[in-house]
């Protein structure tokens, strides 16, 4: 993995080589093995590098031989050694062993449709010297960032918003719509992002800059298709195997490197397999890392050195506190470039820190598993759900929600008036589109409270779910309720959240690059077509790929109920540490939030009155994104980070 950034400027003057360098030294963590520039009269592409293939020989930028094409790659192309041999058949002659050159030379032969034939993670550019052509483009599901702006004359694009807020023209504002979106979904939708004029290309689409025109398409859509007849579905078995083959090999493809590779093991189904399956795929002692913490409401450490000894890894872990997640919490916000509502990407922040300790740039984790795979409390949240509202005076059906969350103390005390309340039925809500997530968008909401009266008011007409409704796909109301709620998922949280916040920006904050052999596109493709019944045996998650992972993995961690990951909130943070960032003075300055009401919140917690996971959402976001304001928004001079000293904003 590295960073990349780049200006196309066709004015007078060309692109500005300084600010180029400048754009990639903000970055430089996510690539600090080496870096370059390449600038002409008309652009200048900059990359940080974090050397895993082709350690000696894959510099970047890179160009063609005849220095036509340039590239800065961010991402790993798995299959290139496959590719490459195709491309020597076709008379290439190759100059590194870097899967860069075979992006290019791909290029070459196939043009933009190239993306098409790599199976992969990544983010990158590709200036043509001779067309004054740029050509954009970032994998399929979004495991790498890529963000753009224009400004001034010029075209910006960066690996991350912190080096696009370097070029001159892009504003320091927040979006104050998007911050509605992200205080509804957790995240916002593409293209946007929470700062005003700067936007994210969207997983699976490539762009091009020509003549001044910017031109932004699809080339991969997820297309949810299950088939829905028995009667010419194959076999469970014969299926779960093929899941099996299609993993091992995703995992295989994915121990390529030229350094060594470990695998975090949180304890759970999905982590586990992946390990097994790299043992399988190595043949040798894998090295893994995993987080525990000290608060056993959330600790999963047992599991962990179950399945560390179960497969016979090399284990390292690493402690968390409420303490531990309070002293990085800044920092996580600096990687993070967005509100975030829950702690926790601050634990896995130490986690990537452990891993590079130990001398590691690389990682499986098993991400995806539960989009895709029917993993997620929610899909059974809302059977339930669908199952009460046939009976909406039931007193023993919601009851049945309490299943759903045994690990959650909270949800078990709670009368059946208050799961009643919380996971209401409404008529209209059965005839949503999005009926399985309305529970959790509402609760999120809650922080919307919390705004000032400036806020609310230029926001009052804007409702994100009518922006959510315009970008779904055609055949929306033909899917079964099942796939709706694996497409929300799929698509807005796991690319904008659980990918980012949780995955690529806490791991390359410490030049760590994490891969997921679930998220491979054979994998994906291959379980949007399963249907429903597989994914979930009437509340059994994961049904299929359970069977997939028989007689790999302890019995124990298989049949386990799932644990999702979660880190201690509000009790994370001292009365100091939230009254330096949420003093009436400092919320009134940024005029975001509403200081009387952030007040009262404040001054719940700090009584020790009980709160709930809305109170705990609002007190996160809303430190969140003020320490966002503070960072990013305030001076006009500098930009600061926790851990950096201040950059120049010109």
């Amino acid at each position: 993995m590295c960073g990349i950034a780049g200006v196309v400027s066709p004015g007078a003057g060309g692109a500005d080589a300084g600010l180029v360098r400048n754009m990639i030294d903000m970055i430089r963590y996510r690539g600090p093995d080496a870096g370059g520039i390449y600038g002409d009269a008309h652009a200048g592409l900059g990359h940080a590098r974090l050397s895993v293939i082709d350690v000696a020989g894959g510099a970047q930028p890179m160009s063609s031989e005849d220095g036509s094409l340039w590239i800065t790659f961010n991402g790993e192309i798995f299959n290139y050694l496959e590719l490459r041999e195709e491309l020597i058949e076709a008379g290439h002659r190759f100059r590194t062993q870097s899967d860069t050159e075979v992006i290019l030379r791909l290029y070459q032969e196939e043009g933009e449709r190239c993306v098409e034939r790599f199976n992969g993670q990544w983010a990158f550019a590709i200036w043509d010297t001779r067309r004054r052509k740029l050509f954009l483009s970032r994998d399929r599901v979004g495991v790498r960032p890529l963000f753009y702006a224009e400004a001034s004359g010029r075209f910006c694009f960066a690996s991350e918003i912190k080096a696009l807020l370097l070029c001159p023209g892009v504003a320091r504002e927040l979006d104050l719509e998007a911050l509605i979106q992200t205080f509804t979904f957790w995240v916002t939708l593409p293209s946007r992002t929470v700062f005003r004029g700067i936007k994210e290309l969207p997983p699976g689409h490539s762009a091009t800059l020509e003549n001044g025109q910017l031109r932004i398409y699809e080339y991969w859509r997820l297309e949810l298709d299950p088939e829905l007849d028995p009667e010419t579905a194959a076999p469970d078995l014969d299926l779960a195997e093929e899941l099996r083959a299609l993993l091992l090999d995703a995992t295989r493809i994915r121990l390529r490197a030229d350094v060594p590779v470990g695998a975090y093991l949180s304890g759970g189904l999905d982590s586990t397999l992946i390990a097994a399956l790299a043992r399988q795929a190595a043949g040798d002692r894998l090295r893994t890392f995993s987080v525990g913490f000290d608060d056993a409401e959330f600790d999963e450490s047992r599991y962990q050195r179950e399945a560390s000894a179960f497969l016979d890894t090399a284990h390292s872990a690493v402690r968390c506190s409420g303490d531990d997640i309070q002293e990085v919490f800044a920092d996580v916000v600096w990687h993070a470039e967005t509100p975030i509502l829950r702690t926790a990407p601050a634990p896995l922040y130490r986690l990537a820190k452990l891993v590079r300790d130990n001398g590691f740039k690389v990682v499986l984790t098993g991400e995806g598993a539960d989009e895709m795979l029917g993993g997620y409390d929610i899909f059974k949240e809302a059977k339930i759900r669908r199952f009460w509202a046939r009976q909406p005076e039931s007193l023993r059906r919601p009851l049945l929600l309490k299943r759903l969350y045994p690990y959650m103390d909270g949800m078990q005390r709670q009368p059946s008036g208050y799961l009643k309340g919380f996971f209401q039925v409404r008529a209209d809500d059965l005839a949503s589109p999005f009926f399985s997530h309305l529970p959790r968008w509402r609760l999120t909401s809650r922080i919307r409270t919390f705004l000032s009266g400036d806020v609310r008011a230029a926001t009052e007409s804007y409702d994100p779910l009518a922006d959510l409704r315009c970008g779904l796909p055609p055949a929306w109301g033909e899917l079964p309720s099942f796939s709706q709620a694996e497409y929300l998922e799929a698509r807005l949280l796991l690319p904008g959240y659980i990918l980012s916040s949780q995955g690529d920006r806490v791991g390359m904050a410490h030049g760590v690059e994490g891969r997921y052999p679930f998220l491979d596109h054979r994998v994906v493709e291959f379980a949007a077509k399963l249907p429903p019944r597989l994914k979930m045996k009437v509340l059994d998650q994961k049904y299929l790929l359970k069977r997939a992972a028989g007689g790999l993995i302890p019995e124990s961690i298989r049949a386990r109920h799932k644990q999702p990951y979660r880190a201690p909130d509000g009790a994370s943070f001292r009365s100091d540490f939230v009254d330096s960032l949420l003093s009436g003075e400092t919320v009134r300055r940024h005029g975001i939030f509403d200081p009387e009401a952030v007040g009262r919140l404040v001054g719940k917690f700090r009584s020790g009155r009980p709160t709930g996971v809305g109170d705990n959402m609002a007190l996160v976001g809303i430190l969140s994104t003020e320490i966002l304001l503070g960072l990013f928004i305030d001076g006009r001079d500098s930009m600061v980070s926790p851990g950096l000293p201040a950059r120049s904003v010109r």
